[in-house]
């Protein structure tokens, strides 16, 4: 899971320049650079989706279940933490509350809560927790490289063999992707693996992302090579996210996924301003003036 840096809350802070990249915001940045900005800089508020929240309740229930001893870790001990969790998340987000504030009945609420079930059931068919003794559970990871770009995020699993061998495990409630956009869903995982390697020394053993949704364990072995490509790529974004924070120079890159944006208000591709850029601006570079020649 990654880190939350940026994301707007229901309190205002006041704008500051983007100090860390993890991989959920560097994810905005490659998929819209306005959004990088309105989450990041802007701070606008987002509504609350009931796909993203069941994720996080479904992730707290995992998490919560390696507290029982390994052979009380069972389908129906984990269905049975969903309530629990739930009321949890209620509490520490008040602003869920309006999921189902029009659910009057609670059917919306019974058949959302049943989907959980149904992805908890599910991850016992990849899975054997009776097995897995994790070494971190959502574990925040922080790291400086050389050139000062600190990376963060919170890792879902880590998973460390009697040999020394590390696994880092991501829970994905969604399906798994085609076969042809398997790279952009192990990005996430080699920053992962990236920030673990720069801190520990260690180079993760495995990469593995268990689909919920679909049934289906992507896992990927790097070696250092693909983790200093990322590297390189983070700190080519790193630079590109640094020049329009002085320049207030924020694109909007329009996708079928603009469809999900909350921002679209904002957003000039959609007929609407942004609001006014609350950072000062670096002062524009004077012109190069060539020399006269003698002719």
């Amino acid at each position: 899971m990654a880190a939350p840096d940026g994301v707007a809350s229901g309190a205002v802070r006041a704008a500051v320049p983007p100090v860390s990249l993890s991989p959920s915001r560097a994810g905005d940045f490659m998929q819209c650079p306005l959004l990088y900005r309105f989450r990041v800089i802007d701070r606008l508020p987002e509504k609350p989706s009931e796909a993203a929240t069941r994720g996080t309740l479904v992730h707290a229930v995992l998490e919560r279940l390696f507290d029982a001893p390994a052979a009380e870790r069972t389908p129906p001990r984990a269905k049975a933490l969903i309530p629990g969790q739930w009321d949890r998340l209620r509490e520490s987000r008040p602003e869920l509350v309006e999921l189902f504030a029009d659910d009057a009945d609670g059917e919306r609420l019974a058949r959302w809560l049943s989907e959980a079930e149904r992805l908890v059931e599910r991850w016992f068919t990849l899975e054997d927790p009776s097995r897995l003794e994790p070494a971190e559970r959502e574990l925040f990871v922080e790291a400086e490289l050389a050139s000062g770009l600190r990376l963060r995020g919170i890792i879902d699993r880590v998973d460390v063999a009697p040999t020394g061998e590390v696994r880092i495990v991501d829970y994905k409630t969604g399906k798994a992707p085609r076969p042809e956009y398997a790279e952009g869903a192990l990005f996430q995982m080699k920053f992962y693996a990236l920030v673990v390697w720069r801190l520990k020394k260690v180079v993760p053993r495995r990469l593995q992302l268990v689909y919920l949704g679909s049934g289906d364990v992507l896992t990927y072995d790097p070696v250092p090579a693909d983790l200093e490509r990322i590297e390189r790529k983070l700190h080519a974004l790193w630079e590109a996210i640094r020049l329009a924070t002085e320049t207030g120079d924020w694109r909007p890159r329009p996708t079928k996924l603009c469809g999900w944006c909350d921002h679209r208000a904002h957003c000039p591709e959609f007929g609407g301003t942004p609001p006014p850029y609350p950072l000062p601006l670096a002062p524009a570079a004077p012109p190069v003036q060539g020399r006269m020649g003698a002719d």
